[in-house]
Protein backbone atom coordinates (compact mmCIF):
# COMPACT_ATOMS: atom_id res chain seq x y z
CA UNK A 1 0.00 0.00 0.00
CA UNK A 2 2.83 2.37 0.87
CA UNK A 3 4.55 1.55 -2.42
CA UNK A 4 1.36 2.30 -4.34
CA UNK A 5 0.95 5.65 -2.59
CA UNK A 6 4.57 6.55 -3.25
CA UNK A 7 4.28 5.66 -6.93
CA UNK A 8 1.12 7.72 -7.25
CA UNK A 9 2.79 10.69 -5.54
CA UNK A 10 5.90 10.37 -7.70
CA UNK A 11 3.87 10.18 -10.91
CA UNK A 12 1.79 13.24 -9.98
CA UNK A 13 4.91 15.17 -8.95
CA UNK A 14 6.57 14.32 -12.27
CA UNK A 15 3.52 15.54 -14.20
CA UNK A 16 3.41 18.79 -12.22
CA UNK A 17 7.11 19.42 -12.87
CA UNK A 18 6.71 18.74 -16.59
CA UNK A 19 3.69 21.06 -16.93
CA UNK A 20 5.16 23.89 -14.85
CA UNK A 21 8.42 23.77 -16.80
CA UNK A 22 6.49 23.70 -20.09
CA UNK A 23 4.72 26.91 -19.03
CA UNK A 24 7.69 28.73 -17.46
CA UNK A 25 10.48 27.24 -19.61
CA UNK A 26 13.37 27.86 -17.16
CA UNK A 27 16.61 28.95 -18.84
CA UNK A 28 14.61 28.97 -22.12
CA UNK A 29 15.19 25.23 -22.37
CA UNK A 30 12.78 23.21 -24.56
CA UNK A 31 9.96 21.33 -22.88
CA UNK A 32 11.68 18.00 -23.60
CA UNK A 33 14.62 18.93 -21.36
CA UNK A 34 12.33 18.40 -18.37
CA UNK A 35 9.80 15.90 -19.70
CA UNK A 36 12.27 13.23 -20.86
CA UNK A 37 14.15 13.00 -17.51
CA UNK A 38 10.82 13.02 -15.64
CA UNK A 39 9.58 10.10 -17.74
CA UNK A 40 12.85 8.29 -17.13
CA UNK A 41 12.55 8.70 -13.37
CA UNK A 42 8.95 7.44 -13.37
CA UNK A 43 9.93 4.38 -15.43
CA UNK A 44 13.01 3.66 -13.30
CA UNK A 45 10.93 3.86 -10.11
CA UNK A 46 8.42 1.35 -11.42
CA UNK A 47 5.59 3.82 -11.93
CA UNK A 48 4.94 2.26 -15.34
CA UNK A 49 6.22 -1.13 -16.55
CA UNK A 50 8.55 -1.24 -19.57
CA UNK A 51 5.93 -3.21 -21.51
CA UNK A 52 3.45 -0.36 -21.09
CA UNK A 53 6.09 2.18 -22.11
CA UNK A 54 6.54 0.26 -25.35
CA UNK A 55 2.75 0.12 -25.76
CA UNK A 56 2.46 3.88 -25.25
CA UNK A 57 5.31 4.54 -27.67
CA UNK A 58 3.65 2.33 -30.29
CA UNK A 59 0.35 4.17 -29.81
CA UNK A 60 1.89 7.63 -29.99
CA UNK A 61 4.39 6.83 -32.76
CA UNK A 62 2.05 7.46 -35.73
CA UNK A 63 0.70 10.60 -34.03
CA UNK A 64 4.20 11.99 -33.54
CA UNK A 65 5.13 11.10 -37.12
CA UNK A 66 2.06 12.90 -38.41
CA UNK A 67 2.80 15.97 -36.29
CA UNK A 68 6.38 16.14 -37.62
CA UNK A 69 5.17 15.91 -41.22
CA UNK A 70 2.55 18.63 -40.77
CA UNK A 71 5.04 20.98 -39.10
CA UNK A 72 7.41 20.53 -42.04
CA UNK A 73 4.58 20.99 -44.56
CA UNK A 74 3.37 24.19 -42.88
CA UNK A 75 6.89 25.68 -42.72
CA UNK A 76 7.59 24.92 -46.39
CA UNK A 77 4.23 26.45 -47.34
CA UNK A 78 5.28 29.53 -45.42
CA UNK A 79 8.58 29.61 -47.32
CA UNK A 80 6.59 29.45 -50.57
CA UNK A 81 4.70 32.59 -49.52
CA UNK A 82 1.35 31.04 -48.66
CA UNK A 83 0.92 32.92 -45.39
CA UNK A 84 2.15 36.19 -46.86
CA UNK A 85 -0.49 35.77 -49.56
CA UNK A 86 -3.06 35.24 -46.79
CA UNK A 87 -2.05 38.57 -45.24
CA UNK A 88 -2.31 40.35 -48.58
CA UNK A 89 -5.74 38.88 -49.18
CA UNK A 90 -6.91 39.91 -45.71
CA UNK A 91 -5.77 43.51 -46.28
CA UNK A 92 -7.37 43.77 -49.73
CA UNK A 93 -10.65 42.14 -48.73
CA UNK A 94 -10.95 44.23 -45.56
CA UNK A 95 -10.87 47.54 -47.45
CA UNK A 96 -9.22 49.15 -44.41
CA UNK A 97 -12.22 48.36 -42.20
CA UNK A 98 -11.42 46.62 -38.89
CA UNK A 99 -14.73 44.73 -38.79
CA UNK A 100 -14.04 43.17 -42.18
CA UNK A 101 -10.48 42.34 -41.14
CA UNK A 102 -11.78 40.45 -38.11
CA UNK A 103 -14.03 38.43 -40.40
CA UNK A 104 -11.07 37.68 -42.69
CA UNK A 105 -8.92 36.59 -39.74
CA UNK A 106 -11.71 34.33 -38.49
CA UNK A 107 -12.13 32.74 -41.92
CA UNK A 108 -8.42 32.17 -42.56
CA UNK A 109 -7.52 31.12 -39.02
CA UNK A 110 -10.39 28.62 -38.98
CA UNK A 111 -9.39 27.16 -42.35
CA UNK A 112 -5.65 27.03 -41.62
CA UNK A 113 -6.22 25.50 -38.18
CA UNK A 114 -8.52 22.83 -39.60
CA UNK A 115 -6.28 21.85 -42.53
CA UNK A 116 -2.71 22.56 -41.38
CA UNK A 117 -3.25 22.24 -37.61
CA UNK A 118 -3.32 24.84 -34.88
CA UNK A 119 0.48 25.15 -34.84
CA UNK A 120 0.40 26.75 -38.29
CA UNK A 121 -2.12 29.33 -37.09
CA UNK A 122 -0.13 30.22 -33.98
CA UNK A 123 3.40 30.18 -35.38
CA UNK A 124 2.90 31.28 -38.99
CA UNK A 125 -0.38 33.21 -39.23
CA UNK A 126 0.00 35.30 -36.03
CA UNK A 127 3.01 37.29 -37.33
CA UNK A 128 1.11 37.85 -40.59
CA UNK A 129 -1.87 39.23 -38.63
CA UNK A 130 0.42 41.65 -36.79
CA UNK A 131 1.95 42.83 -40.07
CA UNK A 132 -1.44 43.19 -41.77
CA UNK A 133 -2.91 45.20 -38.88
CA UNK A 134 0.13 47.51 -38.89
CA UNK A 135 -0.08 48.04 -42.66
CA UNK A 136 -3.81 48.81 -42.41
CA UNK A 137 -3.29 51.08 -39.38
CA UNK A 138 -5.82 49.26 -37.20
CA UNK A 139 -5.56 48.14 -33.59
CA UNK A 140 -4.20 44.59 -33.59
CA UNK A 141 -5.70 43.31 -30.33
CA UNK A 142 -9.03 41.83 -31.63
CA UNK A 143 -7.35 40.15 -34.59
CA UNK A 144 -4.41 38.77 -32.63
CA UNK A 145 -6.69 37.39 -29.90
CA UNK A 146 -8.84 35.83 -32.63
CA UNK A 147 -5.84 33.83 -33.81
CA UNK A 148 -5.21 32.54 -30.29
CA UNK A 149 -8.82 31.50 -29.71
CA UNK A 150 -9.33 29.95 -33.13
CA UNK A 151 -6.13 27.92 -32.90
CA UNK A 152 -8.01 26.03 -30.18
CA UNK A 153 -11.70 26.34 -31.10
CA UNK A 154 -11.33 25.84 -34.86
CA UNK A 155 -9.30 22.67 -34.35
CA UNK A 156 -12.49 20.66 -33.81
CA UNK A 157 -13.19 19.87 -37.45
CA UNK A 158 -10.71 17.23 -38.62
CA UNK A 159 -8.69 14.47 -36.96
CA UNK A 160 -5.55 16.23 -38.21
CA UNK A 161 -6.41 19.70 -36.89
CA UNK A 162 -4.98 19.23 -33.42
CA UNK A 163 -2.71 16.83 -31.60
CA UNK A 164 -5.56 16.15 -29.17
CA UNK A 165 -7.73 14.98 -32.10
CA UNK A 166 -4.98 12.71 -33.36
CA UNK A 167 -4.56 11.18 -29.91
CA UNK A 168 -8.29 10.42 -29.77
CA UNK A 169 -9.00 9.56 -33.41
CA UNK A 170 -8.15 5.85 -33.31
CA UNK A 171 -10.21 5.34 -30.15
CA UNK A 172 -13.31 6.78 -31.85
CA UNK A 173 -13.36 4.00 -34.45
CA UNK A 174 -14.54 6.58 -36.99
CA UNK A 175 -13.26 7.17 -40.51
CA UNK A 176 -11.74 10.51 -41.42
CA UNK A 177 -14.88 11.66 -43.24
CA UNK A 178 -17.22 10.38 -40.53
CA UNK A 179 -15.26 12.29 -37.88
CA UNK A 180 -15.43 15.47 -39.98
CA UNK A 181 -19.16 15.00 -40.62
CA UNK A 182 -19.96 14.68 -36.92
CA UNK A 183 -17.78 17.65 -35.98
CA UNK A 184 -18.90 20.08 -38.69
CA UNK A 185 -21.91 21.43 -36.78
CA UNK A 186 -20.01 21.76 -33.46
CA UNK A 187 -17.16 23.47 -35.34
CA UNK A 188 -19.48 26.00 -36.98
CA UNK A 189 -21.43 26.60 -33.76
CA UNK A 190 -18.32 27.27 -31.68
CA UNK A 191 -16.81 29.64 -34.27
CA UNK A 192 -20.11 31.52 -34.62
CA UNK A 193 -20.27 32.09 -30.85
CA UNK A 194 -16.65 33.28 -30.76
CA UNK A 195 -17.31 35.69 -33.65
CA UNK A 196 -20.38 37.20 -31.99
CA UNK A 197 -18.62 37.63 -28.64
CA UNK A 198 -15.52 39.16 -30.23
CA UNK A 199 -17.62 41.82 -31.99
CA UNK A 200 -19.13 42.89 -28.67
CA UNK A 201 -16.00 42.49 -26.53
CA UNK A 202 -13.72 44.47 -28.87
CA UNK A 203 -16.32 46.97 -30.09
CA UNK A 204 -14.16 50.03 -29.28
CA UNK A 205 -11.11 48.74 -31.18
CA UNK A 206 -13.20 47.61 -34.15
CA UNK A 207 -14.97 50.98 -34.39
CA UNK A 208 -11.70 52.96 -34.32
CA UNK A 209 -10.78 54.48 -37.72
CA UNK A 210 -7.90 52.97 -39.68
CA UNK A 211 -4.70 54.89 -40.39
CA UNK A 212 -2.99 53.05 -43.28
CA UNK A 213 0.79 52.94 -43.15
CA UNK A 214 1.40 52.03 -46.78
CA UNK A 215 -0.05 51.06 -50.14
CA UNK A 216 -1.70 47.71 -50.72
CA UNK A 217 0.56 44.95 -52.00
CA UNK A 218 -0.32 42.95 -55.11
CA UNK A 219 -1.54 39.47 -54.32
CA UNK A 220 0.69 36.60 -55.48
CA UNK A 221 -0.90 33.18 -55.20
CA UNK A 222 1.54 30.33 -54.39
CA UNK A 223 -0.29 27.83 -56.58
CA UNK A 224 2.07 24.90 -56.01
CA UNK A 225 1.71 25.15 -52.22
CA UNK A 226 -2.08 25.41 -52.46
CA UNK A 227 -2.33 22.39 -54.77
CA UNK A 228 -0.03 20.34 -52.51
CA UNK A 229 -2.08 21.17 -49.40
CA UNK A 230 -5.32 20.32 -51.23
CA UNK A 231 -3.85 17.03 -52.45
CA UNK A 232 -2.62 16.21 -48.94
CA UNK A 233 -6.07 16.85 -47.50
CA UNK A 234 -7.62 14.62 -50.16
CA UNK A 235 -4.99 12.04 -49.28
CA UNK A 236 -6.21 12.03 -45.68
CA UNK A 237 -9.69 11.06 -46.84
CA UNK A 238 -8.46 8.35 -49.22
CA UNK A 239 -6.00 6.94 -46.67
CA UNK A 240 -8.71 6.73 -44.02
CA UNK A 241 -11.03 4.89 -46.41
CA UNK A 242 -8.26 2.39 -47.17
CA UNK A 243 -7.30 1.95 -43.51
CA UNK A 244 -3.93 3.68 -43.98
CA UNK A 245 -2.59 5.96 -41.26
CA UNK A 246 -2.96 9.68 -42.19
CA UNK A 247 0.70 10.20 -41.25
CA UNK A 248 1.65 8.72 -44.63
CA UNK A 249 -0.42 11.31 -46.50
CA UNK A 250 1.11 14.12 -44.45
CA UNK A 251 4.58 12.72 -45.07
CA UNK A 252 3.90 12.57 -48.83
CA UNK A 253 2.78 16.21 -48.89
CA UNK A 254 5.80 17.31 -46.88
CA UNK A 255 8.11 15.28 -49.14
CA UNK A 256 6.73 16.89 -52.30
CA UNK A 257 7.25 20.37 -50.87
CA UNK A 258 10.70 19.46 -49.53
CA UNK A 259 11.95 18.06 -52.85
CA UNK A 260 10.83 21.20 -54.67
CA UNK A 261 12.35 23.52 -52.06
CA UNK A 262 15.65 21.61 -52.02
CA UNK A 263 15.83 21.50 -55.81
CA UNK A 264 15.32 25.26 -55.98
CA UNK A 265 17.73 25.80 -53.07
CA UNK A 266 15.07 27.58 -51.04
CA UNK A 267 15.89 25.48 -47.98
CA UNK A 268 18.41 23.02 -46.61
CA UNK A 269 18.10 19.53 -45.08
CA UNK A 270 19.06 20.99 -41.69
CA UNK A 271 16.29 23.60 -41.93
CA UNK A 272 13.75 20.90 -42.75
CA UNK A 273 14.81 18.87 -39.72
CA UNK A 274 14.56 21.98 -37.50
CA UNK A 275 11.04 22.69 -38.75
CA UNK A 276 9.97 19.22 -37.53
CA UNK A 277 10.70 20.45 -33.97
CA UNK A 278 12.23 17.21 -32.72
CA UNK A 279 12.46 18.42 -29.09
CA UNK A 280 8.71 19.01 -29.05
CA UNK A 281 8.10 15.55 -30.48
CA UNK A 282 10.20 14.07 -27.68
CA UNK A 283 8.18 16.13 -25.21
CA UNK A 284 4.91 14.65 -26.51
CA UNK A 285 6.21 11.10 -26.14
CA UNK A 286 7.62 11.71 -22.65
CA UNK A 287 4.42 13.44 -21.57
CA UNK A 288 2.42 10.45 -22.76
CA UNK A 289 4.52 8.12 -20.61
CA UNK A 290 4.16 10.33 -17.51
CA UNK A 291 0.40 10.73 -17.98
CA UNK A 292 0.01 6.96 -18.45
CA UNK A 293 1.79 6.47 -15.10
CA UNK A 294 -0.49 9.02 -13.39
CA UNK A 295 -3.62 7.42 -14.83
CA UNK A 296 -2.55 3.88 -13.94
CA UNK A 297 -1.61 4.89 -10.40
CA UNK A 298 -4.87 6.50 -9.31
CA UNK A 299 -6.09 9.33 -11.56
CA UNK A 300 -7.91 6.89 -13.84
CA UNK A 301 -10.02 5.54 -10.96
CA UNK A 302 -10.80 9.06 -9.70
CA UNK A 303 -11.88 10.31 -13.13
CA UNK A 304 -13.84 7.13 -13.80
CA UNK A 305 -15.96 7.83 -10.73
CA UNK A 306 -17.05 11.27 -11.99
CA UNK A 307 -17.10 10.86 -15.78
CA UNK A 308 -20.71 10.53 -17.03
CA UNK A 309 -21.68 7.41 -19.00
CA UNK A 310 -23.53 7.39 -22.31
CA UNK A 311 -24.22 10.00 -24.98
CA UNK A 312 -27.42 11.64 -23.79
CA UNK A 313 -27.34 15.43 -23.87
CA UNK A 314 -26.72 15.75 -20.08
CA UNK A 315 -23.93 13.16 -20.34
CA UNK A 316 -22.27 14.96 -23.24
CA UNK A 317 -22.48 18.27 -21.39
CA UNK A 318 -20.96 16.67 -18.29
CA UNK A 319 -18.13 15.06 -20.26
CA UNK A 320 -17.31 18.32 -22.06
CA UNK A 321 -17.38 20.27 -18.79
CA UNK A 322 -15.09 17.77 -17.04
CA UNK A 323 -12.68 17.83 -20.00
CA UNK A 324 -12.64 21.64 -19.88
CA UNK A 325 -11.87 21.65 -16.17
CA UNK A 326 -9.12 19.06 -16.52
CA UNK A 327 -7.57 20.84 -19.51
CA UNK A 328 -7.24 24.05 -17.52
CA UNK A 329 -5.87 22.23 -14.46
CA UNK A 330 -3.27 20.00 -16.14
CA UNK A 331 -3.21 21.18 -19.82
CA UNK A 332 -5.25 19.72 -22.65
CA UNK A 333 -2.72 17.09 -23.82
CA UNK A 334 -2.61 15.23 -20.48
CA UNK A 335 -6.36 15.72 -20.18
CA UNK A 336 -7.13 13.96 -23.47
CA UNK A 337 -4.65 11.18 -22.71
CA UNK A 338 -6.37 10.59 -19.36
CA UNK A 339 -10.00 10.89 -20.47
CA UNK A 340 -10.16 9.15 -23.85
CA UNK A 341 -9.64 5.59 -22.51
CA UNK A 342 -12.34 6.22 -19.90
CA UNK A 343 -14.82 7.69 -22.39
CA UNK A 344 -14.23 5.07 -25.10
CA UNK A 345 -16.70 2.46 -23.71
CA UNK A 346 -19.53 4.98 -24.17
CA UNK A 347 -18.82 5.24 -27.90
CA UNK A 348 -17.44 7.84 -30.32
CA UNK A 349 -19.90 10.52 -29.21
CA UNK A 350 -18.40 10.56 -25.72
CA UNK A 351 -14.87 10.85 -27.09
CA UNK A 352 -15.93 13.72 -29.35
CA UNK A 353 -17.42 15.46 -26.29
CA UNK A 354 -14.02 15.12 -24.60
CA UNK A 355 -12.48 16.85 -27.62
CA UNK A 356 -14.97 19.71 -27.33
CA UNK A 357 -13.76 20.29 -23.79
CA UNK A 358 -10.03 19.95 -24.42
CA UNK A 359 -10.12 22.07 -27.61
CA UNK A 360 -12.48 24.89 -26.63
CA UNK A 361 -11.76 24.87 -22.89
CA UNK A 362 -8.09 26.02 -23.12
CA UNK A 363 -9.25 29.49 -24.20
CA UNK A 364 -10.08 30.06 -20.54
CA UNK A 365 -6.50 30.16 -19.20
CA UNK A 366 -2.95 30.55 -20.50
CA UNK A 367 -1.97 27.09 -19.32
CA UNK A 368 -4.90 25.34 -21.01
CA UNK A 369 -2.91 24.46 -24.13
CA UNK A 370 0.66 24.66 -25.34
CA UNK A 371 -0.59 26.55 -28.40
CA UNK A 372 -1.81 29.41 -26.18
CA UNK A 373 1.52 29.55 -24.37
CA UNK A 374 3.34 29.68 -27.70
CA UNK A 375 0.97 32.39 -28.96
CA UNK A 376 1.71 34.48 -25.87
CA UNK A 377 5.46 34.25 -26.53
CA UNK A 378 4.96 35.33 -30.15
CA UNK A 379 2.77 38.25 -29.05
CA UNK A 380 5.45 39.40 -26.59
CA UNK A 381 8.06 39.10 -29.35
CA UNK A 382 5.98 41.64 -31.32
CA UNK A 383 5.89 43.96 -28.28
CA UNK A 384 2.20 43.28 -27.75
CA UNK A 385 1.02 43.37 -24.17
CA UNK A 386 -1.13 40.31 -23.39
CA UNK A 387 -3.13 41.14 -20.29
CA UNK A 388 -4.04 38.22 -18.05
CA UNK A 389 -7.24 39.89 -16.84
CA UNK A 390 -8.43 40.63 -20.37
CA UNK A 391 -7.52 37.16 -21.65
CA UNK A 392 -9.37 35.48 -18.78
CA UNK A 393 -12.41 37.74 -19.07
CA UNK A 394 -12.67 37.07 -22.79
CA UNK A 395 -12.43 33.34 -22.02
CA UNK A 396 -15.22 33.58 -19.46
CA UNK A 397 -17.47 35.15 -22.10
CA UNK A 398 -16.59 32.74 -24.93
CA UNK A 399 -15.82 29.31 -23.45
CA UNK A 400 -19.11 28.49 -21.64
CA UNK A 401 -21.25 29.71 -24.55
CA UNK A 402 -19.12 28.02 -27.22
CA UNK A 403 -19.02 24.80 -25.21
CA UNK A 404 -22.79 24.78 -24.76
CA UNK A 405 -23.48 25.56 -28.42
CA UNK A 406 -21.01 23.00 -29.75
CA UNK A 407 -22.20 20.26 -27.38
CA UNK A 408 -25.80 20.84 -28.45
CA UNK A 409 -24.63 20.69 -32.07
CA UNK A 410 -22.73 17.44 -31.40
CA UNK A 411 -25.79 15.88 -29.78
CA UNK A 412 -27.86 16.91 -32.82
CA UNK A 413 -25.23 15.48 -35.21
CA UNK A 414 -25.24 12.17 -33.35
CA UNK A 415 -29.04 12.01 -33.51
CA UNK A 416 -29.14 12.92 -37.21
CA UNK A 417 -26.51 10.34 -38.21
CA UNK A 418 -27.71 7.68 -35.79
CA UNK A 419 -24.24 7.28 -34.30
Amino acid sequence: MIDAVLLESLSVAALVVVLVCAVVRPFRWPEAAFAVPAAGIVVAAGGIPIAEVREEAARLGPVIGFLAAVLVLAKLCDDEGLFHACGTWMARWSRRRPHRLLGAVFALASLITAVLSLDATVVLLTPVVFATAARMGVRPRPHVYAGAHLSNTASLLLPVSNLTNLLAFTATGLTFTRFALLMTLPWLAAIAVEYAVFHRFFAAELDAPADPAGAEEPAELPLFALVTVAATLAGFVVASALGIDPAWSAAAGAAVMAVRALARRHTTPAAIVRSADVPFLAFVLALGVVVRAVVDNGLGRALGNVLPDGTTLPALLGIAALATLLANLINNLPAVLALVPLAAPSGPGAILAVLLGVNIGPNLTYAGSLATLLWRRIAHHHDHDVRLKEFTLLGLFTVPLALLASTLALWASLKITGE
